[in-house]
């Protein structure tokens, strides 16, 4: 009797661990073959579906800036997120504001504010991921300049728990009171520098004040301009701050090739840089909206396929140009600093410096769109003597460059440029010679010499 019971025990604890792994096989092969108990994201003890979408999308360990700001974002503390573009700034606010968010109420809870459209909109799309794939009940509004206003006020009727926009937009709305955003208490600032360089701060500062008393605010930005000060002391009291070295200036995988522009006209310059490289995707970056017009005219006179991003542009045609480039319609796309940052465009194998950019930062992100997630990239840079002090700087962060020219479309490696330094031509001191010439004449002449040349120094 003992045996027989001893048996049936222990087939029943077998059929049991059979069971329990079926089970457990399933939930991870749904969860895109990764079990949930596998990510590092369990300790932030997120919501089933937040787990779920990190383990279909691959995240599987937090960046060194969301393992050091989420607790204290989930805690609803202010902070501020100092760290270069590809650190996962991005994840590191909308996890947790997804996590507390509530669907049951039907009032705006945050915003999220962006410089530029484009990147609004890349926001949204990844806002989007991390939601249940059913009917969930959150509710989400992408709020930018250049759509149809009384659709959007319409749509807004239905209360959103988060908008996602440009300040401008928003803070129209909120003026019209077509938006209703007092119940709102978390608001993010990303690339706040950017939207002080654009002037967008003041609009941000509209829609803060015009936000819940207990407000938590989340800046995130490459630099913190010392002009941002008072607007950030105004709404924060000792924030949680985080500041990410970059291990190094630049991804490893990038090739940073220097060619002189030897006065050659630059717009022409790149169009033989871009017929001697034939990438899968370049991106040209030029310092005006004037210069990235010269340079696509002059490639698209050389039947080139290339796409514009500026300022400039109606609202419309950066929507379509976006869209032209997501679906690779283009092989370049020539973009200023501003009307690129932070904007995620897959695929570059090439970034083309037409001119250096004044700040040696912009350097730091505009080659760094290329060379992702492990895959080679290549930098060229054409520059002018007067660049040479924002070189030796980017050689001091550890940036190896290689110098080349292109002469008939071949590529030709070069010596170490010549360091341009103001050199002081003294002028030749010449004592008349005397009539009649005196024994030791030459040792007298060359000790005056020496000793007018001793003063002039």
């Amino acid at each position: 009797m003992g045996i027989y019971t001893l048996n049936t025990h222990h087939y029943l604890c077998t059929v049991w661990i059979i069971y329990f792994y079926c089970v457990k096989y399933r939930k991870s092969k749904k969860n895109g073959g990764i079990a949930l108990n596998n990510t590092k994201f369990r300790k932030f003890h997120f919501k089933a579906f937040i787990l779920e979408a990190l383990g279909k999308q691959h995240f599987h360990e937090p960046t060194e800036i969301q393992e050091r700001l989420i607790p204290s974002i989930l805690n609803g503390s202010s902070a501020i997120g100092q760290s270069q573009t590809g650190t996962g700034k991005t994840l590191a606010y909308l996890l947790p504001i997804i996590e507390r968010i509530d669907p049951v109420m039907n009032e705006c809870q945050a915003i999220i504010t962006a410089p530029t459209r484009e990147l609004a909109d890349q926001i949204y799309k990844e806002f989007l991921k991390f939601l249940p794939e059913k009917e969930n009940g959150y509710r989400v509004k992408k709020i930018v300049g250049g759509t149809d206003r009384r659709r959007m006020i319409e749509k807004l009727k239905n209360v959103p728990h988060v908008v996602i926009g440009t300040p401008g937009r928003i803070s129209d709305l909120v003026k019209n009171n077509a938006l209703d955003i007092y119940t709102a208490y978390m608001l993010v600032v990303d690339e706040a520098d950017q939207m002080l360089d654009m002037g967008f701060l003041e609009e941000v500062d509209y829609i803060a004040a015009r936000m819940a008393e207990k407000l938590q605010m989340l800046v995130f930005s490459a630099t913190i301009p010392e002009k941002m000060q008072p607007f950030l002391k105004k709404y924060m009291q000792n924030p949680k701050f985080v500041q990410i070295e970059p291990k190094q200036a630049a991804a490893k995988e990038i090739e940073h090739l220097l060619l002189p522009s030897r006065h050659r006209d630059v717009s022409k310059l790149v169009v033989e840089i871009s017929k001697a490289i034939h990438p899968f995707l370049a991106l040209i970056f030029a310092n005006t909206k004037t210069k990235a017009d010269e340079i696509s005219s002059a490639m698209l006179e050389n039947g080139c396929k290339v796409e514009t991003l500026h300022g400039g542009l109606a609202p419309r045609e950066r929507k379509q140009a976006m869209k032209r480039i997501e679906r690779l319609e283009c092989q370049y796309v020539v973009a200023t600093d501003l009307a690129s940052r932070g904007i995620d465009i897959k695929g570059v194998s090439h970034v083309i410096n037409a001119e250096m950019p004044e700040d040696i930062d912009f350097y730091i992100h505009r080659v760094g769109r290329t060379g992702r997630a492990g895959a080679s990239g290549t930098a060229i840079t054409i520059y002018q003597q007067e660049d040479e002090s924002k070189l030796r700087a980017l050689e001091k962060r550890g940036i190896r460059f290689c110098h080349v020219d292109l002469k008939n479309g071949e590529w030709i490696e070069m010596n170490k440029r010549k360091e341009h330094k103001a050199t002081i031509h003294e002028p030749k001191i010449t004592l008349p010679k005397p009539k009649k010439i005196k024994p030791g004449y030459k040792k007298k002449l060359k000790k005056s010499q020496e000793r007018q040349h001793k003063k002039r120094r």
